[in-house]
């Protein structure tokens, strides 16, 4: 099981009307297409653990997420991020506003952060 980061963003009316439905620009890291249209995002798996206990399996996986959103204005990489971080925060946990910036080759603005999520197994 992996955290339901798609599955939650893809249902999200606010998050469809600024990434799309068909498809959704959210993308696990390296798989979007070249030339995607912007903005859109990634997200990767930076770390994680079971919920261990003396007796029994873990009943949940923790994910720790990093996610990136690209944008052709800050505005519209920040808009995204909202979007996001509104769409999750009732199932995850945001751990981290990382550092905003703009890719000097492609022009790219860019917005990251990193969220906790607990999957129950």
């Amino acid at each position: 099981m992996a955290a339901p980061i798609f599955a939650v963003c893809a249902a999200d009316p606010a998050v469809q009307a600024l990434l799309g439905s068909s498809p959704t620009r959210l993308y696990p890291f390296g798989e979007a297409p070249e030339g995607v249209a912007k903005p859109y995002a990634v997200w990767q798996v930076i770390g994680g653990n079971p919920e261990n206990y003396l007796s029994g399996r873990p009943t949940v996986d923790g994910y720790a997420l990093q996610v990136d959103v690209y944008g052709d204005s800050g505005s519209s990489a920040r808009a995204v991020t909202e979007a996001i971080r509104d769409a999750i925060e009732l199932t995850a946990y945001i751990t981290r506003w990382g550092a905003e910036s703009r890719d000097p080759v492609t022009k790219s603005y860019r917005s990251s952060f990193d969220v906790d999520w607990m999957v129950h197994r």
